[in-house]
């Protein structure tokens, strides 16, 4: 059983984790099909994106950043480069393949703008949360809540569609994309 919430002073006790696997960038549309065909081997990857943060009223910018990430893996598909080829959007729409996310409706739509797609096998993990009657729904206090230690969030509104990804940035979204995945598999265990 999960707590319903926790607050702010009781996540900053808590421990700081983060992916501590192998981060591994795509950005050309030749590494695609291997890092595909290595996710495909998963039954659950966890799924999340990034799109560089507007800061003027009605601009909204595209999904930059795809991340997927197993236990000890995560790929960063950079989008804003190589847009979303036929071997993601397979993934995407394989049933088989559980894909768990927080607030994932309008990562979607995002990269549904790149390539139609009929989404397949994802998890709505604020649903799962809810059904759970835990009333925080942040991927930060989902964690904390279902995981036991806390995220930073520090990247989050970074340029994601910058040449070059720092290290913060690539781990901060291979933290994300894992997350999900910790958050699935201690919902499923619960």
């Amino acid at each position: 059983m999960f707590k319903e919430s926790i607050t702010n002073e009781e996540l900053v006790e808590m421990p700081l984790k983060s992916f501590e696997g192998e981060i591994i960038v795509i950005d050309s549309i030749k590494k695609v099909r291997s890092a595909v065909k290595e996710l495909s081997k998963h039954r659950i990857i966890g799924f999340d994106t990034e799109t560089k943060p507007s800061f003027k009223k009605g601009v909204v910018n595209k999904v930059a950043l795809l991340q997927l990430s197993t236990r000890n893996r995560a790929y960063l598909f950079r989008i804003n480069l190589i847009g979303l080829p036929k071997e993601i959007v397979n993934l995407l729409s394989n049933k088989d393949i559980i894909k768990p996310g927080v607030a994932i409706r309008d990562d979607i739509k995002g990269l549904q703008e790149f390539a139609k797609f009929k989404p397949a096998g994802f998890v709505e993990l604020q649903d799962e949360a809810k059904d759970m009657g835990i009333q925080n729904f942040s991927l930060k206090k989902l964690t904390a809540i279902a995981c036991g230690f806390r995220i930073s969030k520090g990247q989050q509104l970074s340029n994601w569609e910058a040449p070059e990804l720092t290290e913060p940035q690539q781990l901060y979204a291979a933290t994300d994309a894992w997350a999900a995945l910790v958050i699935f598999e201690h919902f499923s265990n619960n």
